[in-house]
């Protein structure tokens, strides 16, 4: 089978995806296969065969006919450019149309950008493309990359229940999984569930002939400071190893909402509940306790792979699934899982990728905290990494961008008849006088362009978004 063009499978995605799945993205998100079964069958539809339903009328030995087309959901794609090749186009008409939007007074007084093709790498657009700015959750482009390249996109974080120290003792020990959750039906799709591990270690006691047990809960594996610098915030819970439902009291997946102040104390106590509810008595209250090294399992239940985590984070821009994608990456890298810990990982990963990072700090996997700082520049290169064909596994940092007018934090934006609609692919970044925007967009020639713009000391975000949301329909309308 020929090797399919990176632009050519993303821009598939954004036709197929949209066109034939729009509604099954938005309501499950790419997490749940919705846009990775649009991009196979993106990738299905360019044979020369028709569907299994499309083919009664042809002539025996011949090729069935294909089936009719819908009127298209966004303008047609073109061929693009092989990569190695030069861009089409001349990179001065993109710059007249972008400098007049980027001095947008909305846009605050500081403005950098980066338009890269990502095919040829052809810098397409730059101003200050260097210059290291606060990013705001953009920077979660460069938090997926790091977790990416260190744990591949198939890695699965694992919660276990393993015997505890003393006779009667079970121990719940937490691995960082941020999809674990206590609900009978998780409301954000697969990921690790403490109904399940309570099935199985219930199970696991009873064959032993065990059915009372005290409960230890063991979230030691993350170490330093639990709150996020920026303190008690609806936008992110304490950062544990241990946590159920992202420390939401509803069934919200996404977005502010107050949380628990102990999530591992409360994942804990759902899952006495579990057990109890399946026949195990738990004599007292569960307590902190750690977990014996080389203990065997009773019941493990898995977090959803590393990809699906990613995608998620990006789409709906979660916080608190970025703080655990930077602590893993410390884990993978030797690093103790802390703020500190998972900086240097970050760091030294991106590095490893053969990026700019002139001026970069992590400080947190967020961008919920200001002394983080990248450039433009960066954006785009990561972005252009992703997009490469030698590096697929970071492919979800493509894949999870929310899609412009459709998913995620672009659901408004660039919606309805802009021109950008379904085509721009973004991860957002907002924080007090600070506002960007990076992602990729399917020009109209073909190609695969990756942008980015930040900016600060804006008046406000409507106008600034406005700004942002001109700027990258205007690389989508790039001749």
């Amino acid at each position: 089978m020929p090797l399919v063009k990176t632009w050519q499978l993303t821009a598939g995605a954004a036709v197929a995806g949209l066109a034939l799945s729009v509604a099954a993205v938005a309501a499950a998100g790419p997490w749940d296969s919705g846009q990775r079964k649009a991009e196979r069958d993106a990738a299905a539809s360019w044979g020369l065969t028709g569907g299994a339903d499309h083919g009664g009328t042809a002539r025996a030995g011949s090729l069935p006919q294909a089936a009719p087309s819908a009127p298209g959901v966004l303008g047609a794609v073109g061929p693009g450019v092989p990569r190695g090749q030069a861009a089409a186009g001349p990179a001065d008409g993109l710059a007249a149309r972008l400098r007049p939007l980027l001095a947008d007074p909305a846009l605050g007084t500081v403005r950098t950008a980066s338009v890269v093709d990502t095919a040829t790498g052809q810098v397409l657009y730059d101003s200050g493309a260097r210059e290291a700015m606060t990013p705001a959750s953009t920077v979660k482009i460069a938090t997926a990359a790091a977790v990416l390249a260190a744990l591949g996109p198939e890695h699965r974080i694992r919660t276990t229940v393993v015997p505890g120290a003393t006779p009667g003792q079970v121990v719940l020990v937490g691995g960082g999984d941020p999809s674990l959750t206590a609900k009978k039906k998780s409301p954000a799709g697969s990921g690790g569930s403490l109904v399940a591990l309570a099935a199985d270690a219930a199970q696991a006691l009873k064959a032993a002939g065990t059915d009372t047990v005290t409960l230890g809960y063991d979230d030691s594996l993350y170490t330093g400071p639990v709150r996020h610098p920026i303190g008690v915030n609806p936008n992110i819970a304490p950062v544990t190893a241990l946590a159920a439902d992202e420390g939401r009291p509803d069934d919200s997946t996404s977005g502010p909402v107050d949380r628990t102040d102990d999530p591992a104390g409360a994942a804990a106590r759902a899952f006495r509940t579990l057990l109890a509810e399946r026949g195990v008595k738990v004599t007292a209250e569960p307590v902190r306790a750690k977990a014996a090294a080389g203990a065997q399992p009773l019941a493990v239940t898995q977090s959803t792979p590393v990809a699906g985590l990613v995608e998620r984070m990006l789409t709906n821009s979660d916080n608190d699934i970025a703080e655990a994608l930077a602590r893993q990456t410390a884990l993978a890298s030797g690093q103790p899982a802390s703020f500190e810990g998972a900086e240097k990982a970050v760091t030294a990963r991106l590095a490893g990728l053969g990026v700019d990072m002139t001026g970069s700090r992590f400080a947190d996997g967020s961008g919920l905290n200001r002394a983080d700082k990248v450039s433009a520049g960066l954006l785009t290169g990561l972005l252009a990494k992703a997009a490469d064909p030698q590096h697929p596994e970071l492919r979800p940092v493509l894949t999870g961008l929310p899609v412009a007018g459709f998913t995620g934090t672009l659901r408004a934006r660039n919606a309805g008849t802009s021109p950008a609609a379904g085509l721009v692919r973004a991860k957002t970044g907002t924080l007090t006088g600070v506002n960007s925007l990076s992602g990729t967009v399917v020009d109209s020639t073909g190609r695969l362009l990756a942008f980015a713009f930040l900016t600060a000391n804006s008046p406000g975000p409507e106008g600034a978004e406005k700004g942002l949301d001109k700027l990258a329909a205007a690389v989508a309308a790039a001749p």
